[in-house]
């Protein structure tokens, strides 16, 4: 081969070589092998455009790393996008590039996908900030406080470092906006879990809970995951003023389910039916001739209803307070007074106690004779007392004093 042919062949091969160098611009997406690992930055080959580039730590990962060789080692080949071009000379000159973006926006691609389908997705939380949290699903996003969780939370700092589930609320890339809630997880977990416990519980059933919320209406029982209501009128046989009287949160309680409305989600509770009657076995606890400490609920014109035990209360007639007479019950006896009685009578049948406090006392040696039949006025409820339960002992003490 002559001279001249090979001067023209090694033109040739050194033209096919330089058109075969790529031009690199701004936004290109390059492939780079990492010929250097320094401390704030990677030197990076870019294959098939002949310069070289170097890629800043922070641009490196889209979390944060202290120690660069954690990431990348020479040889390496890196996906990276041209951020700007720092040289003028097409042979000397290097390119600033980044890794970070570039995974980045395959991330927000992700993203996307993931909120049009309703996905769930999971992350950790990096940061606490005000006005909620800071977690990285490989870009940044923002749980606002209201976002949280179901119900109120004062300090959010035991959740820095947990992992979460989330819902994408809004989303756009273009701002490096990224919404999400964890407590729309949360409430669509325990709407599915209502559903599922619905199905589970039938009227009449007796159930444990643990009391969950206080009012002064009544007390919130959690069954596992629904609360049903027990309304203050069901917690006890006794009067309860409030709940919180006789109940405390996270107490464990058995419940009878009176209804429930799968619409609506509601249970209703009582607490009272599990629990054994004020009544039950009242003609041993009251038998007669017993004498029992009680307490003045009310009194009436024709006497004074005693409580013996709690949701038990027993009839002291007029008749039956004093050996003296009296007009009405009020001159000798006031609404909370702790009195002793003694029993006269028991009707467990009808939920009946007669008692007497005079039966307790000394009878005086004289007593003035009554003028005239003393009259008695019916009472105005129902007390399960007859009338001639009521009038019956002064009238036969009457005819006595006739005979």
């Amino acid at each position: 081969m002559t001279e001249d042919k090979k001067v023209e062949i090694s033109n040739e091969t050194m033209e096919d070589a330089m058109n075969s160098v790529q031009e690199v611009s701004v936004g290109d997406i390059v492939k780079g092998e990492v010929l250097a690992v320094e401390d704030k930055q990677v030197v990076v080959g870019i294959e098939g455009a002949g310069v070289e580039g170097v890629v800043p730590a922070k641009e490196l990962s889209t979390t944060q790393v202290e120690d660069i060789n954690e990431l990348v080692k020479v040889g390496d080949i890196l996906d990276l996008v041209v951020i700007t071009s720092i040289g003028k000379d097409k042979e000397n000159g290097s390119y600033l590039l980044s890794k970070r973006r570039l995974d980045a926006k395959k991330v927000w691609e992700e993203i996307e996908e993931d909120f049009k389908a309703g996905k769930i997705i999971e992350a950790p939380v990096t940061n606490v900030v005000k006005g909620g949290l800071v977690v990285d699903v490989g870009v940044r996003g923002f749980v606002p406080a209201s976002m949280v969780e179901d119900h109120f939370v004062a300090d959010f700092s035991e959740y820095k470092g947990q992992t979460l589930t989330f819902k994408i609320i809004e989303i756009e890339p273009s701002e490096n906006r990224l919404i999400l809630s964890h407590k729309a997880v949360v409430a669509a977990e325990k709407d599915s879990k209502k559903k599922d416990i619905l199905v589970t519980l039938h009227d009449g059933d007796i159930v444990e809970g643990k009391v969950a919320r206080l009012t002064d209406f009544g007390a919130f029982i959690d069954l596992g995951g629904i609360d049903g209501l027990v309304h203050v009128s069901e917690i006890a046989h006794q009067h309860v003023g409030k709940p919180s009287d006789v109940l405390t949160v996270g107490d464990d309680v058995k419940v009878k389910i009176l209804s429930i409305n799968p619409d609506e989600e509601r249970v209703s509770l009582s607490i009272k039916d599990t629990l054994a009657g004020p009544w039950e076995d009242i003609e041993n606890k009251a038998a007669v001739g017993a004498i029992l400490d009680g307490t003045v609920k009310r009194l009436t014109s024709f006497g004074a209803f005693v409580e013996v035990f709690p949701g038990v209360e027993g009839l002291v007639h007029i008749s039956q307070i004093s050996h003296k007479h009296i007009a009405t019950p009020h001159e000798v006896l006031q609404e909370g007074d702790a009195i002793q009685v003694k029993v006269l009578e028991v009707n467990p049948e009808e939920h009946r106690i007669a008692l007497s406090i005079k039966a307790l006392e000394a009878k005086p040696e004289s007593q003035e004779e009554p003028k005239e039949v003393q009259e008695y006025e019916l009472p105005e409820e129902n007390t399960g007392f007859t009338m001639g339960d009521i009038l019956g002992d002064a009238l036969k003490s009457q005819d006595s004093d006739s005979e």
